[in-house]
């Protein structure tokens, strides 16, 4: 068989959708359109590695499954039973390896919805290790979200024969583990712009994750975490920047449908040992070691703008002593979450790079103060400004911050004092929906961030005491100089050009007039 291109998987995946678009809500569908992905890809990997090794062992199904086991995970075997009679061996309803291709047969069963459960429910009983939970949040015999029996039926039917297409043949031999990663991250994208607020929650745009892994710079053995990862973009996109398999992924979500999502797309990306806890950050930090919060080489994340009701109530008996420089106000937690990355990175030698609503740069008061603290500790590296509209779920233009803990006393850029400070809002392409960035402006962008040198209108190096002057505000336009002299008016061709519209203006009137008495003559 021809191989399949990413195009090609996209566009199935995607069509697959429209079994539920329109009757369903998004935010709804989009669990059961992954998960049926996840199955469909892992159903392919078992059936293309069980050939491959049926040619190494024979008929020995014991050692192959072993083998497969030991290598990434198992696909059980079901067996049905009715134990409500009278006999004392239960009887044998059905027999099936819990594959998408046994669903697929029985597709048409009055009870499919329940069949799916029972599939992942030994898929994640038999894999703990790697999926446990995974698919504890999502119910294919639900009348809530797919509908009363009959109708739901019908979906689900239809849901197995989209994804039984040529099209998503996904085994290893004609497609690579990298494209099925992406096209769950196209899924996930196509979902945040399809499905209103919510689903931009657990989605970052593609550019700018690859823009803020590359300021974190994770090197060959960095322990890297996205302490509010959604579905793990992020991670997927630090790891990437690492340029070898040395390193290790741990995350933390507070959606579980989310989190399952995050896990999901670890081991599609065969990321399978990624720790990703199910907690919030912010108020039930989870990864711990020893009693204390871990550290990170890098740390990234997008956390959610502005959170209101993140937890301010208890920041001040925080076991953890987070929030020493300060409490964020309840209703925006911004700074918490810069707070809990800056603790959690490694001491003179943790990066952080963190995209924040511009608010974050110059709010006063208890922000004003922690960020203050932070600037006279000699964290902050570097403010850089990106474009309005690069998210599906609002508008605003948003920034990048990056710390750099190197930069402490002991640390190695002890001697750095000054912050970069860029403005890369007018650089971007205009979608109708939604900018983007491109490949060149990430370049530009770290062209200047690595020189840190003046560009005139672009970028400037600011010393301490020049921040310090602007009483600690952070806000770029302070800093960077954008403002474009207006060209002169020639006052002259201007009037010439109203007198040539007016003698334009007067012919027509005349013209209209004689028109409307043509008009009365034939009245």
């Amino acid at each position: 068989m021809t191989k399949i291109d990413q195009r090609e998987i996209n566009n199935a995946a995607w069509a697959a959708c429209d079994t539920f678009r329109g009757v369903v809500d998004p935010a709804q569908y989009k669990d059961y359109i992954l998960v049926m992905l996840f199955l469909k890809y892992i159903s392919d990997v078992w059936q293309d590695h069980c050939a491959e090794y049926r040619q190494q062992y024979g008929d020995d199904e014991t050692r192959i499954k072993r083998k497969l086991a030991r290598e990434r995970f198992v696909l059980p075997d079901i067996t049905l039973t009715d134990q409500s009679g009278k006999s004392s061996q239960p009887v044998i309803l059905d027999e099936f390896p819990a594959t998408f291709y046994s669903l697929h047969e029985r597709r048409s069963a009055s009870n499919i919805g329940e069949l799916i459960n029972i599939v992942l429910d030994n898929i994640e009983e038999n894999n703990k290790s790697k999926l446990e939970g995974v698919f504890r949040n999502i119910d294919f015999n639900s009348e809530a979200n797919l509908g009363k029996t009959k109708d739901r039926n019908r979906r689900l039917k239809q849901l197995l024969e989209d994804f039984h297409k040529p099209q998503l043949n996904m085994k290893p031999s004609l497609v690579s583990e990298d494209v099925i990663g992406n096209t769950y991250i196209y899924l996930i994208e196509r979902f945040a712009s399809d499905s209103g607020k919510k689903a931009g929650e657990f989605f970052t745009p593609l550019k700018v994750t690859e823009l803020v892994a590359k300021l974190a710079a994770p090197k060959p053995g960095d322990r890297i975490c996205d302490p509010a990862c959604g579905s793990g973009g992020l991670l997927i996109q630090a790891a990437k920047e690492v340029g070898d398999r040395n390193f290790a992924l741990f995350g933390q979500e507070s959606n579980g449908s989310t989190w399952a999502l995050c896990r999901m797309n670890m081991f599609l990306h065969s990321f399978d040992s990624a720790r990703i806890e199910w907690c919030d950050t912010l108020n039930s930090p989870l990864l711990i070691e020893k009693d204390r919060l871990m550290k990170f080489n890098c740390v990234v994340a997008n956390p959610p703008f502005s959170l209101d009701k993140w937890g301010a109530e208890n920041a001040e008996s925080d076991q953890y002593n987070r929030f020493w420089r300060g409490v964020p106000p309840k209703s925006k937690g911004d700074w918490a979450f810069i707070s809990h990355m800056v603790e959690t990175a490694l001491e003179k030698a943790g990066r952080i790079a963190v995209v924040v609503p511009h608010g974050v740069l110059f709010r006063s008061a208890a922000e004003g103060r922690i960020r203050r603290k932070m600037i006279e500790e000699n964290l902050l590296d570097a403010v850089i400004g990106l474009p309005g509209n690069l998210f599906p779920t609002t508008n605003i233009p948003v920034a990048i911050l990056v710390f750099d803990r190197s930069r402490e006393k002991g640390g190695s850029r002890e001697t750095s004092k000054d912050v970069l400070f860029i403005d890369a809002s007018r650089d971007f392409i205009a979608n109708k929906n939604q900018n983007t960035l491109s490949d060149e402006h990430l370049t530009t962008i770290m062209e200047c961030y690595r020189k840190r040198s003046d560009i005139d209108k672009y970028a400037h190096l600011a010393t301490f005491k020049e921040i310090k002057d602007n009483d600690f505000n952070l806000n770029i336009p302070r800093y960077v100089d954008t403002f474009e002299e207006e060209a002169e008016i020639d006052i002259a061709a201007v009037q010439q050009e109203i007198d040539t519209l007016e003698k334009e203006l007067a012919q027509v009137r005349k013209q209209m007039a004689a028109h409307l008495e043509s008009l009365k003559g034939e009245g």
